[in-house]
């Protein structure tokens, strides 16, 4: 059991993906965690994370400047992970990416206390894609209020809960076929979600410089294609690949986006133009892991943890790729 620090660390946007990671390294650390989010219920299943009232879910909204310096009060640091990837009605890139982000940090620099921003590698102002520009402008309002802020660009995280492998491995369990758009030659550095979470919780409790923005990559650099073909790997299938130009998922994308939970959009197209990891600068300058001291873990570690249940026969499959598999015949 932690011991209580007595600091409290507010989190927005801590109910998604990484937040449940985030709040659980903080807990162990022995901080008291406010969870902010518009739907406090959606957060509810981290109260486990932590001690009996360590982890507190509570209402607020990045659009409300009342609400954020409610969620805030008090508070010894502020977390940002706030991000969507499909932009819809009022909950759109520039509302949250921008426009919230400066929201709360200029309601952090009036409590006087520090902060951590949550961008990703690819931010860049001057980009076609509009959530990759209104990440930049995120991270230029949150220094521009708050100079000592820690700004984290995670690459693709994965992890039990990813919409990324579980995503494609879904599919690859139905259809016959996985797209590769634009040949599947966009280069990622897939990050473990626990470790991002790790480092944050380090920037929280000052241990890296602030002011400075990192690019958090796993060890591994793939192309898209590879990434596929590790994850059929480890669900013993085997699929054939259909290649789809830029132009033809593009206005797949400007079909599909207006569906919630739409499997691409026009502007995820615009993003796999560009490849997704670390800059040569950011490691030439020490903005990476090697800050925080934390060894990022290999997909081959924890992929087969999950991915486990998308096997033909599930945990009872045996090996690896079919051609290697021993024992009775797989399915595809």
């Amino acid at each position: 059991m932690a011991i209580d620090t007595g600091k409290v660390v507010t989190v927005f946007g801590g109910s998604g993906f990484l937040g449940r990671y985030v709040s659980r390294a903080l807990a162990k650390r022995g901080h008291r965690i406010r969870v902010a989010c518009r739907r406090p219920d959606l957060a509810y299943h981290l109260q486990t994370n932590g001690n009996m009232g360590q982890i507190q879910a509570i209402q607020a909204n990045l659009r409300y400047p009342w609400s954020i310096e409610r969620a805030i009060s008090g508070a010894d640091h502020v977390i940002n992970l706030v991000g969507v990837l499909q932009s819809s009605g009022k909950q759109n890139f520039s509302s949250l990416h921008h426009e919230g982000a400066k929201a709360v940090a200029e309601a952090v620099r009036a409590a006087g206390i520090s902060m951590t921003q949550m961008s990703a590698i690819g931010a860049d102002e001057g980009s076609d894609s509009e959530y990759a520009k209104t990440k930049a402008r995120g991270e230029a309002a949150v220094l521009a209020a708050v100079p000592d802020a820690v700004i984290l660009r995670p690459s693709l995280l994965f992890g039990a809960e990813d919409q990324f492998f579980n995503r494609f491995a879904a599919m690859a369990s139905r259809s016959p076929f996985l797209p590769l758009i634009g040949g599947g030659e966009t280069k990622f550095q897939p990050v473990y979600v626990a470790d991002v979470a790790e480092a944050v919780a380090r920037a929280m409790e000052g241990e890296v410089a602030g002011g400075r923005i990192y690019e958090l990559g796993g060890p591994e650099v793939m192309t898209f294609r590879e990434l596929m073909e590790l994850m059929l790997k480890i669900i013993c299938r085997k699929k054939r690949f259909v290649t789809l130009s830029y132009s033809t998922a593009s206005s797949m994308g400007r079909l599909l986006q207006s569906i919630p939970g739409a499997p691409i959009t026009e502007d995820q197209v615009k993003q796999l133009r560009y490849d997704n990891v670390v800059s040569e600068a950011a490691k030439a300058e020490g903005r990476t892991f090697e800050a925080f001291g934390i060894e990022p873990r290999l997909m081959d570690a924890i992929l087969p943890t999950y991915l486990v249940r998308f096997k033909p026969l599930g945990q009872f499959n045996r090996g690896g790729p079919l051609a290697d598999a021993k024992g009775p015949p797989e399915l595809v």
